[in-house]
């Protein structure tokens, strides 16, 4: 599982031109979910996405988090993230969880993450064709391992 993390101040997304999930402040993060991912790493991982500090204190140091922020988050499958790009001119999805081990486990970290951040949790639409976009503030991006 890779989780692609970007702090946004407002970030949606749009399936044939309907907004299926959108977020003011907070984080927009692209899920990647691979073969095998399993309960626990799921959970370690949402554990690390509502705790991630990556929002400025009063300092103006990133110390506070999600959670402590109460910002929202908008989480989104991406399958691409999971791909093998170390050789060659085009990707291999053969890292990537099959479709619907994929589609189990994105589902069952949304229902993680929503039981663990009272805010709100948006989501794309697993598997269709979405057009993301956000306002990266910062810009601020850290790509989540369990």
């Amino acid at each position: 599982m890779l989780v692609l993390i970007q702090r946004v101040s407002q970030a949606a997304v749009h399936v044939d031109d309907e907004v299926v999930g959108q977020i003011g402040p907070g984080l927009l993060a692209l899920v990647g979910m691979e073969p095998g991912d399993t309960e626990p790493q799921l959970r370690r991982m949402a554990e690390r996405l509502l705790g991630y500090r990556v929002f400025a204190d009063e300092a103006g140091k990133m110390n506070r988090s999600l959670r402590d922020t109460a910002g929202g988050l908008l989480l989104v499958s991406q399958f691409t993230l999971a791909a093998d790009t170390r050789s060659g001119m085009r990707p291999s999805f053969t890292s990537a969880a099959p479709p619907d081990e994929a589609e189990r486990g994105f589902n069952r970290f949304v229902r993680i993450c929503r039981e663990n951040h009272a805010p709100g949790v948006e989501t794309g639409r697993f598997g269709a064709h979405m057009v993301v976009s956000l306002v990266n503030d910062g810009p601020v991006t850290f790509l989540l391992r369990p």
